[in-house]
């Protein structure tokens, strides 16, 4: 068992505690991490005095050493290590000898393992960043194809008034550039170097900890050492965003399922995106959307365990922490595998125009105009809400629609009812006249893409 401390014990530690303990069986994917801090870590310690440069430069070909081992597949990263931190360690002791045994000078695990967990972080939000960047891409290219595709949008799951698929993705467009701020803004809060804080307390040594946060990309070093060893407030911000990012994937996943079905008949999901049942041979399933819709859950749980985890304790550091990996990690690989699946799916997906415009004729969406339509002759909207309600009964009694009635059935209902009411009710025409900043009219529409290409262009390399 390679450990980072003994000479306080006089005995082994027993399998099942070492076993426990240890974390090498899931903080190895932070080896890259761990290796770079080390790194930065000895140039600092030269530029101070504290190893000479040679030290320093036999450190770094060390450590240069065991990355493209590892990378290459030539060195093994395996549980005889506590954690990945005492598997470099040992392996560049191995590798150059005692004067290895200085990589760990003015620093403890405490400080080490926030800082990995900072840099491992800060690069999958990256990712999760560009993942994002590749779905907003794909809904608004969607949406400057159907700004005229119509659609009924819907309230409480009932056809409520028309608008346009473009309109309807482009309220995604929106949470999913939320999503994406969010994950920007934490990515900037967390932007401080924790390396230098010792156990709790600093250290001796006449560390530069400024230095050390510039090598390594960070703003600045974190401000009270206690708080660099014991905060766990990123992971659970980055938690929280993922758990929103997931949680409007599957909104959306849940609407495509709907959409997906015989009754809607909205969309036909591409084969590659897809299954098929072991028993029923016209079955095609959106298993996809329903693993995302499912997945949800999972996100969210690890937000409540780090929450939980963190809750009751006191400063600094304290072994729960170490909770915050696994958890982190999976919820991390399961919001990215999400993202990318559901960014393909919607980019194969067909959208069947003709179904989407004959279910919001059929769905009475054209009532609020039809309203709207007597307000403007001069009957009191009270009233008109009135008229209509007994159109849309007339309707649901003759099995039509709106446009379907003959004038003289209007008149029968209202006298106010003229030959322009059917150009008032047309689709066409309650879509386009909603030319309020945000409604699915054409020009507003127009305005929005226009928006959300010049956005788009403006984040394209930032992070």
């Amino acid at each position: 068992m390679a450990q980072l401390w003994g000479g306080r014990f006089t005995k082994e530690t027993d399998r099942l505690v070492y076993n426990f303990n240890a974390s090498i069986g899931f903080d190895r994917r932070m080896y890259a991490q761990d290796i770079r801090g080390s790194k930065a870590h000895v140039d600092m310690l030269a530029k101070q005095k504290i190893l000479t440069e040679a030290e320093r430069d036999a450190i770094t070909a060390g450590l240069d050493g065991i990355l493209a081992d590892v990378e290459s597949g030539s060195l093994e990263i395996t549980e005889e290590y506590e954690d990945i931190h005492s598997f470099v360690e040992a392996n560049l002791i191995d590798r150059i000898g005692d004067v290895g045994k200085k990589l760990h000078t003015g620093r403890s695990r405490n400080d080490q393992v926030a800082l990995d967990m900072k840099l491992y972080t800060r690069d999958e939000i990256d990712e999760l960043q560009g993942l994002l960047k590749a779905l907003l891409h794909v809904l608004h290219d969607l949406m400057k194809v159907h700004t005229e595709t119509v659609m009924p949008g819907f309230t409480h799951l009932q056809k409520a008034q028309p608008i346009t698929l473009a309109h309807h993705l482009g309220a995604y467009f929106e949470m999913f550039r939320r999503d994406y701020l969010r994950l920007r803004d934490i990515r900037r809060r967390m932007n401080e170097c924790p390396l230098g804080a010792g156990a709790l307390a600093g250290t001796t040594y006449p560390l530069d900890r400024e230095y050390t946060a510039a090598l390594l990309g960070f703003d600045r070093a974190t401000a009270n050492s206690m708080d660099s060893v014991s905060d766990r407030d990123y992971l659970i911000e980055l938690l929280s965003a993922m758990s929103t990012v997931m949680m409007h994937l599957s909104r959306f996943s849940e609407e495509i399922i709907i959409w997906n079905t015989n009754e809607y008949r909205f969309v036909e999901l591409d084969d590659a995106y897809s299954t098929g049942s072991s028993i029923m041979p016209q079955k095609k399933n959106p298993d996809i959307a329903e693993l995302v819709r499912g997945k949800t859950g999972r996100v969210y749980g690890a937000l409540m365990a780090l929450l939980t985890a963190m809750k009751g304790l006191p400063l600094a550091y304290n072994k729960d922490m170490q909770e915050d990996k696994e958890l982190v990690y999976d919820a991390i690989d399961t919001t990215k595998g999400c993202i990318t699946l559901f960014t393909g799916m919607l980019n194969t997906m067909t959208f069947q125009k003709d179904v989407m415009e004959a279910s919001a004729k059929g769905g009475f969406t054209n009532a609020t105009d039809a309203a709207d339509y007597l307000v403007k002759k001069g009957v009191p909207f009270r009233d008109a809400h009135g008229i209509v309600g007994a159109l849309v009964l007339y309707c649901i009694e003759k099995n039509i629609s709106l446009d379907q009635m003959t004038l003289e059935e209007y008149k029968a209902i209202s006298p106010v009812f003229e030959q322009d009411v059917y150009e008032a009710i047309a689709m066409k025409t309650c879509v386009e006249k909603r030319l309020t900043k945000g409604a699915p009219g054409a020009e507003a529409m127009k305005a929005a893409i226009e928006e959300n290409a010049r956005w788009l262009s403006e984040i394209e390399g930032q992070q």
